[in-house]
């Protein structure tokens, strides 16, 4: 079940973890987050879904697991954007900032471009590419999936 306010320190960092430390936020600077250690996916997504939130043709996502996560600062917006799935964003200037879907309870994904440092974690894969748009094109770099990875190609 999803929580309608979320407190700025919800979530403690694994002390093992704190080597890798990468932080990332809002547009404004409002809503900070930090993650820690390598993401378990990095992809770009194609659905519609994600396209109107993002407001944009296509959105990158970086996948953690949950217990390397946490709210820094200010308060991310919750919005249930579909059944079981949740999407938090900055109530200041709109930066879309992370996705939950209850189907995957022990990860959060991040938008890879809200981190301070993007380039840190370049996309490997290419999801939902059976609902791109006909005027973008497909990465031939990136591992294609016509739904989400889990799926397969």
């Amino acid at each position: 079940m999803f929580w309608p306010a979320l407190p700025v320190r919800w979530l403690c960092v694994p002390e093992l973890a704190r080597s890798q430390i990468y932080e990332g936020g809002c547009l404004c600077g409002a809503v900070r987050y930090r993650l820690s250690g390598s993401p378990l996916h990095s992809v770009i997504c194609h659905c519609l879904s994600c396209r109107r939130a993002g407001g944009a043709p296509t959105v990158a996502w970086l996948t953690f697991e949950r217990t390397r996560f946490e709210w820094l600062s200010g308060r991310a917006q919750p919005y249930v954007s579909s059944p079981g799935v949740l999407r938090c964003f900055c109530g200041s200037c709109g930066s879309p900032l992370s996705y939950e879907n209850e189907a995957s309870p022990g990860t959060i994904d991040v938008t890879t471009a809200s981190l301070d440092d993007a380039n840190r974690f370049p996309p490997t894969r290419e999801v939902w590419l059976e609902h791109k748009l006909s005027w973008q094109g497909a990465n031939p770099a990136l591992e294609p999936f016509a739904r989400d990875s889990a799926a397969g190609p």
